[in-house]
């Protein structure tokens, strides 16, 4: 491509000036910054070009103005770190000083550049030029763009009625917002209305939730949606269109609950509330503080629903609230916002053989431990052994169990186990002074705000800590007693310790409907199972879908309090949208060409959002661009070039390939990452400063869906060696299910390759989160090593077959 060109469309002449930074030593130490900056100004349209220290810094910024300013610059790109990180910053710069924002290009010289090729800094220089010469020649081809403006519904949906979502919910109603908050239980509470105290102030659990659940039943701006479901959600940020599904109570908001109905109904059932520790009937109430503190009918259980005629409870009910004829209803809700806050469940350590859960009545787990020294629990807070009711003599509690392995339950730190066990000795020393306290713990994380005093406090009353988890816990078949068989890694010595109750630590695992709500708010998740923020650090409530945000354990593990401040920030940005009224849409979506569209409605079919569809009586596709996130699958499926992807058409892809292959590109990676998962996983690498070859040249795209046939195929027939084709893994794309696209797109053209006599190994399909850097690491060394071996012969004959057929004319 010729760089030279200036845009037909305007006879502006196109001005850049380039900043490279150094960002103190982080950049400037592995590579000759001035070199970069000296090469800079030899590029085409390129006519400033200097570099800075800190381009970030407020001196930074005011350079950048400063030579917009005075070199009449229309084009700016600056070279530093990640465009995640400080592209919003520089935009805003730009702005400042009277430029559009859509001019702004950023060149990536830190993150996966001086940060991963440390010990090679000729390279990473070469390398850091490549990316400057990329940048300039997108920069080249920019347009100004401007951004639609969509009014914004000043009501929120709260997804989740734990401790997160009635603080979210509390917290957007006092603002003077409505609100719903949707929970799919009966009661709103979660799993704090279920613990006895908490950690570390000991206050009890119940106490200081049950206030704020009242606040939510009562209050004027929360309408507060129990037993029901989210099951569609449509439209955008500031328009989504809910569906709701009210699943019947079966009990009108006439009951008084007098509990008389109980009394008479026939039906007993494991309570789930008390972890099946004891019974409850076909109607209740889910426990004593329950909001909404009405009865409801268990379907699964009453034997008086349908054409059975039992009946007691209706016989006996004085205000006639049982309505047995109650019907499931569905409610459509327009919100503006959504605060995701579904919460987590525990790990079942039944898998855990070795522990004998399920085997041996005296293996209990946390939460049923919960529930036993809970005053309000099916033992009056009397701790006992299951197999005999009576309080046993010694308590030993395992740690980690369904965390931290990599082989049986799940590989991360549940966050709130350690302290959860501490906390609960001091409940046992507390009731019974005389009672021997085992924690058994691999590593004790007391990492929080007084969590160190409760660890030493638990100590100083004689609770014994022994390093090693138990290798397998056997139960003497007499007395019901365990051995707790291990190795305590800080002696060396093999221990078997005989205890009377056994209490496993169990983890935290992400909510078995979090695919459901995945796909249906279009989130993605990490590699652990739980919901991703936008950005860990800078946006760690946000999610990648504009207008949802995230509280509590959904994100992760965490306690209660940073539960509850995570659901106050959630709150907090859920209102911004909301108090302005308005909120603009990027200016990424597609442009159709109506005079080469023929209306086949390719485009129609495979959009992730319903944004593109074909008018019937023109035949032509049209856009609802308040509806499209850009993700550019459009684009790449096309097949007559009737849609321009704002702000990523395919000159300024093509322009960044022809500059990353103009100079030895037989030795050269060309990898089209997503924005939001391998182009993440890539900075992180840098992050983390993972060193991997320096051959690689990354090209960003919103999603990988955007990569056409045609991109990889312009990499080859340019010489390029080797092409990576990257995204979020599959069933986690930001963009629902376009990644699928991606693959299909790929197979393709591996069966094109194969069928031309072509190394289809050359072109690589890599699914990589934004944590798996290590992952982008490894790929790229893998690579390499195919680009070591490819020959001369091969990318020639590779340029021959895979280059356009020029078009004979009569």
């Amino acid at each position: 491509m010729d760089e030279s060109k200036v845009d037909s469309k305007s006879d502006e002449e196109i001005r850049i000036g380039v900043f490279v930074c150094h960002c103190g030593l982080n950049i400037g130490a592995f590579v000759d910054v001035k070199a970069v900056t000296e090469y800079a100004r030899t590029l085409p349209h390129v006519v400033f070009a200097e570099d800075n220290l800190y381009t970030c810094s407020d001196p930074g910024q005011a350079q950048i103005r400063n030579g917009i300013k005075e070199h009449n610059l229309n084009r700016v790109v600056v070279a530093s770190c990640t465009p995640r990180l400080h592209e919003p910053t520089f935009r805003a710069t730009c702005e400042s000083a009277g430029l559009n924002k859509y001019l702004f290009e950023m060149a990536n010289i830190r993150d996966q550049c001086s940060w991963v090729h440390m010990r090679e800094p000729e390279k990473a220089t070469e390398k850091a030029k490549d990316l400057v010469h990329m940048a300039v020649a997108r920069a080249a081809l920019l347009k100004p763009k401007e951004e639609l403006v969509v009014p914004v519904t000043q009501v929120a949906l709260v997804l989740g009625g734990g401790i997160a979502g009635i603080q979210a919910a509390l917290d957007l109603a006092d603002t003077g917002y409505k609100v719903y908050l949707v929970e799919k239980t009966p009661s709103i509470g979660g799993k704090m209305a279920a613990l006895d105290k908490t950690f570390p102030t000991m206050d009890c659990s119940i106490c200081i939730e049950a206030p704020k659940m009242s606040d939510v039943g009562r209050h004027p701006n929360i309408k507060l949606m129990t037993n029901s479901e989210v099951t569609n959600v449509d439209g955008y940020i500031g328009n989504f269109k809910v569906t709701v599904h009210k699943k019947p109570r079966y009990v009108t908001k006439d009951c008084t609950g007098c509990g008389m109905c109980v009394d008479v109904c026939p039906v007993e059932v494991p309570n789930e509330f008390e972890r099946g520790l004891t019974y409850r009937k076909a109607i209740y109430i889910p426990f004593p503080q329950a909001v909404p503190a009405t009865y409801i009918i268990d379907e699964n259980s009453c034997i008086g629903l349908g054409e059975n005629t039992c009946a007691l409870c209706k016989t006996v009910c004085g205000p006639d609230a049982i309505k047995f004829n109650d019907e499931p209803e569905d409610v459509v809700l327009d919100v503006g916002t959504i605060i995701v806050a579904t919460g987590l469940d525990v790990y079942d350590p039944a898998a855990l053989t070795e522990y004998g859960y399920l085997n041996y009545p005296n293996v209990i787990t946390t939460m049923e431990f919960e529930r036993l020294v809970n005053a309000g629990g099916p033992t009056g807070g009397q701790v006992v052994r299951p197999s005999d009711m009576n309080i046993p003599k010694s308590v030993a509690f395992v740690q980690c169990v369904g965390s931290r392995s990599k082989t049986k339950g799940n590989p991360y730190c549940s966050n709130v186990c350690c302290m959860n066990s501490i906390k609960d000795s001091l409940l046992l020393k507390e009731h019974y002074p005389e009672i021997e306290v085992y924690i058994f713990y691999i590593d004790i994380r007391a990492f929080g705000k007084t969590f160190e005093d409760l660890f030493r406090r638990a100590k100083g009353e004689g609770v014994h800590f022994i390093r090693g988890v138990p290798a397998e816990i056997i139960e003497d078949k007499k007395t019901h007693n365990l051995w707790m068989i291990g190795e305590n890694t800080l002696e060396n010595k093999i221990y078997k310790i005989n205890v009377g109750l056994a209490v496993l630590a169990v983890g935290l695992r992400p909510n078995d409907d979090s695919d459901e709500i995945m796909r249906l708010l279009r989130l993605s998740k990490t590699s652990d199972g739980f919901f991703m923020e936008a950005h860990p650090k800078l946006k760690p409530v946000d999610t990648p879908t504009r207008g949802v945000f995230l509280a509590g354990c959904a994100e992760g593990p965490k306690d209660i309090k940073d539960s509850v401040t995570q659901a106050s920030a959630a709150a907090a940005r859920a209102s911004i949208p909301m108090a302005a009224g308005k909120v603009t849409v990027e200016a990424i979506t597609p442009i159709i060409d109506r005079e080469k569209c023929t209306g086949c409605g390719m485009c129609e079919r495979v959009c992730p959002y319903h944004a593109i569809s074909v008018n019937k009586e023109r035949k032509k596709a049209e856009v609802t661009a308040a509806a499209c996130s850009g993700c550019g699958l459009c684009g790449a499926e096309c097949p007559f070039g009737a849609i321009e992807m704002s702000h990523f058409t395919d000159e300024q892809i093509y322009a960044q390939i022809d500059a990353a292959t103009e100079e030895n590109a037989d030795k050269k990676i060309i990898a089209f990452c997503c924005n939001w998962c391998s182009y993440a996983g890539a900075d992180f690498a840098g992050v983390s400063r993972m060193q991997y070859p320096p051959s690689v040249r990354i090209i960003r795209s919103m999603c990988s869906a955007r990569v056409a046939i045609k991109f990889v195929e312009r990499a080859f027939v340019r010489g390029a060696a080797a092409v990576l084709v990257s995204g979020c893994h599959l069933n986690d794309c930001h963009y629902i299910d376009a990644n699928y696209q991606t693959k299909k797109r790929v197979e393709k053209t591996w069966k094109k390759m194969e069928r031309l006599g072509l190394d289809k190994n050359r072109l690589q399909l890599a699914w990589i989160s934004a944590a798996e850097g290590e992952k982008f690491a490894s790929k790229i060394r893998e690579m390499q090593k195919i680009v070591d071996k490819v020959t001369k012969e091969e990318i020639e004959k590779t340029v021959k077959l895979l280059a356009p057929k020029k078009k004979v004319t009569a």
